[in-house]
């Protein structure tokens, strides 16, 4: 039988990344206080130590699921990253020295930065390179994913038919087809991509004619939208329309008559609504575009 065996390939990157922390920990924890070692002194030997643990760990962990879910109070946690975490938890307690346990190392400040700078240091050197923890993540990833949530474990009987399948299996990699866009994913993730990515061309979201990339939508929205809402040019005298841009001439067009009202009252500020009426129906007589003149 040939087996897919294809992965979530985010899944197994975060995996991956958490494995660097562990071993950090790990070692940093196992020299503190030590004038004769540091972290860097035991990586390789903790390294080799801590990946035979997972996957010795790995594999016990349906018998250990199966006898605690026995038990009313136990809970399992199925995200895999948390998993793992527990398991890299444990192994570093286990490499605590008694320094370590003993003097408050494990909740002082500068633990967190030795921590911190060896992940980075081991980053930087390659110490652990990403596309062998990868391997390991997904070993320990198909002896955890009890429901094949994060990995195909389909089987064929000829190297052809499991072929076929990876084309269209949800776990194969696939390439953003947006313009610009590098990103690779896994089909289970196209619609959670497709939702966020950045380079996708969207309608306006003001309903304006145009078509704008993700990332650009809301300098879009505030600066030159055609439909961004704005005050009418008489709002300090008394307008407090809001309206879409394009639409301010229909609105000075259809207010005519209350924004000259507004100006009077501003102009005329004792003359009655009478005769602030009277001088409006003279002025519509020659009804200038005042629009010209009091835009901005």
């Amino acid at each position: 039988m040939f087996q897919c065996d294809l992965f979530d390939t985010e899944v197994v990157h975060k995996i991956s990344e958490v494995f660097l922390l562990g071993l950090a920990t790990a070692c940093v924890d196992n020299t503190s206080g030590d004038l004769f070692k540091s972290p860097a002194t035991v990586a390789v030997a903790m390294r080799k130590e801590m990946v035979d643990y997972l996957i010795q760990r790995s594999e016990t962990f349906v018998t250990d699921t199966t006898i605690q879910e026995g038990y009313a109070d136990a809970e399992t946690s199925g995200d895999p990253i948390d998993i793992v975490s527990d398991f890299l938890d444990d192994f570093a307690n286990s490499k605590q020295n008694l320094f370590s346990r003993v003097s408050g190392w494990l909740l002082s400040e500068k633990r967190e930065d030795k921590i911190d700078d060896f992940v980075q240091e081991m980053d930087t050197s390659g110490f652990w390179l990403t596309d062998r923890r990868v391997t390991v993540g997904q070993a320990v990833l198909k002896n955890i994913d009890l429901k094949n949530t994060f990995h195909c474990k389909a089987k064929f009987e000829t190297v052809e038919d499991v072929t076929t399948h990876r084309n269209h299996c949800i776990f194969r990699s696939m390439n953003c087809m947006n313009e610009s866009c590098n990103v690779s994913y896994c089909a289970v993730h196209m619609e959670k991509h497709d939702s966020n990515c950045p380079f996708k061309v969207l309608q306006c979201e003001q309903k304006c004619s145009k078509s704008i990339l993700r990332r650009e939508m809301d300098r879009h929205c505030i600066t030159v939208c055609p439909m961004k809402l704005v005050n009418c040019p008489f709002y300090p005298l008394g307008c407090r329309s809001t309206i879409p841009q394009c639409m301010t001439e229909h609105h000075l067009s259809e207010f005519f008559h209350s924004h000259l009202l507004n100006i009077f009252r501003v102009i005329h500020k004792e003359a009655s609504v009478e005769d602030l009426e009277r001088r409006l129906e003279q002025l519509k007589q020659v009804r200038l575009p005042y629009s010209r003149i009091f835009i901005v």
